[in-house]
């Protein structure tokens, strides 16, 4: 079965702007060693990696889609460039007030990895909001939270990339071993 790591856009991998909407070149930033840290770990550890964000208003007047899709085009090329392919990109535009089973605490558009065959118990939601924390929660999954020490339902914090490619890289890992001997 596959770990999965669950990684939240605005303000994980990016910086989030005042307003909260990357809709131009202008307000994007990545975090610092998010893109180097994110390329080790999708070359050296053994997870799956699926962006999940929330997109408050996506397709309305106020956050048009034509000012969205060419900087988050960028965001995932860079990063693909770098050997960080997401196997899956998860965006929902609705609002906080409509309380839509797809928005992130909820769970509606990652049934794929509820009722796969995928590790959530050691799989990991990474992000910087209480949200992202509950929805791994409601994942049965841990948590990274990038931010202040608040956060202590997380089951890691930090407001360094290098610090989580560290820590996702010590989490114990299982082998299992079969020997087919002969010998007495």
């Amino acid at each position: 079965t596959k770990k999965v790591l669950f990684i939240d856009r605005d303000g994980t991998i990016i910086r989030e702007p005042e307003d909260f909407q990357i809709d131009s070149f202008e307000k994007l930033e990545f975090l610092p060693n998010s893109i180097s840290s994110l390329s080790k770990i999708a070359r050296e550890l053994n997870y799956e990696l699926v962006m999940v964000s929330n997109q408050d208003g996506l397709g309305t007047d106020s956050f048009a889609e034509d000012t969205f899709w060419p900087v988050h085009n960028f965001i995932i090329n860079t990063l693909k460039n770098e050997g960080v392919n997401f196997a899956e990109i998860f965006i929902d535009p609705s609002f906080e007030h409509e309380n839509k089973p797809t928005r992130k605490p909820g769970t509606a558009m990652l049934s794929k990895y509820i009722y796969g065959k995928y590790d959530l118990e050691n799989s990991f939601v990474i992000g910087d909001r209480k949200t992202d924390i509950k929805l791994a929660e409601n994942l049965g999954s841990k948590s990274i939270f990038i931010g202040e020490e608040e956060n202590t339902l997380a089951t890691f914090v930090t407001q360094d990339w290098n610090e989580i490619y560290q820590y996702l890289k010590s989490v114990p890992r299982i082998g299992k071993v079969k020997r087919e001997t002969l010998e007495t």
